[in-house]
């Protein structure tokens, strides 16, 4: 591996010594249980914000931004609002149409080439 030996000793005593980590990293590894602890709590719907909101009435001061970190490190996600779009639903049997073109979008006269291409546009009604 091709990293300093003086990063790996220094990697190695923070490992066997918490203590003498960044007051960032140790103030972290506080927190982290909290956040788990309020997400979990809250049928893992919660979102950074939430669970933001939730530790400082618990009286936990922290900062939103340092609440997102965390989240994400930990892969922790709330639930978006609304339905997944999906517009698409192809049928693996269907048989597929061969690519005549082949990218080639170039006519040397006019109807040589004729190109299709499908777009959804969301309206009141739903999606067309």
């Amino acid at each position: 591996m091709q990293i300093a030996p003086s990063a790996y000793w220094r990697h190695a005593a923070r490992k066997r010594n918490p203590a003498i980590r960044s007051r960032r990293a140790q103030r972290d590894a506080g927190l982290v249980p909290q956040v788990q602890r309020v997400w979990q709590a809250n049928m893992q719907v919660y979102g950074a914000d939430k669970v933001w909101r939730q530790l400082n009435r618990e009286g936990v001061v922290v900062a939103r931004c340092t609440v997102e970190r965390l989240m994400r490190r930990q892969g922790l996600q709330g639930v978006r609002r609304g339905k997944a779009v999906r517009t698409i639903i192809p049928d693996p049997k269907a048989p597929c149409p061969q690519d005549r073109v082949n990218r080639q979008l170039r006519a040397e006269r006019p109807n040589q080439l004729w190109v299709s291409d499908f777009t959804y546009v969301s309206t009141w009604q739903g999606w067309v």
